[in-house]
């Protein structure tokens, strides 16, 4: 997938993602593309700065930034949904497969056993928590 800036006749910005450089061609050639805001159908790419990739860290603002974001998801998940701690596995397979009340929980699950879950066709998604800080 590559993303592009656009621009219409009007001079309203936005993005449009495409499969690759030629879907983008093959479109605008057609007439598909139209401005979201404007319906206007002369659109072209808009100048953008290229976007490198690198192996460096990313930036310590952007580091605390996501432990940030984080740390408000893991408050978010402790106030709202029950600990069921390493009954994990075993309280999702009953919710999966009705023997058990469905609700919103959070516990401890090796990846093993996070992949059979998934496996199984069970919803389950692994947040790398940050650790917890006095302040």
């Amino acid at each position: 997938m590559i993303l592009f800036n656009l621009i219409c006749s009007r001079g309203h910005e936005f993005e449009g993602w495409f499969r690759d450089g030629a879907a983008y061609d093959h479109q605008a050639a057609a007439g598909d593309l139209s401005c979201p805001m404007c319906s206007d159908k002369a659109v072209r790419k808009a100048v953008m700065a290229p976007s490198l990739v690198s192996n460096r860290p990313p930036p310590a603002r952007a580091a605390a930034e996501l432990r940030e974001m984080l740390s408000s998801l893991r408050d978010h998940v402790e106030t709202t949904a029950e600990n069921v701690g390493d009954r994990f596995p075993e309280e999702a397979r009953r919710m999966h497969y009705g023997e058990a009340d469905e609700r919103a929980i959070y516990g401890e699950a090796s990846a093993d056993e996070a992949e059979a879950l998934r496996d199984e066709g069970v919803n389950v998604v692994s947040i790398p928590w940050p650790s917890r800080r006095d302040s």
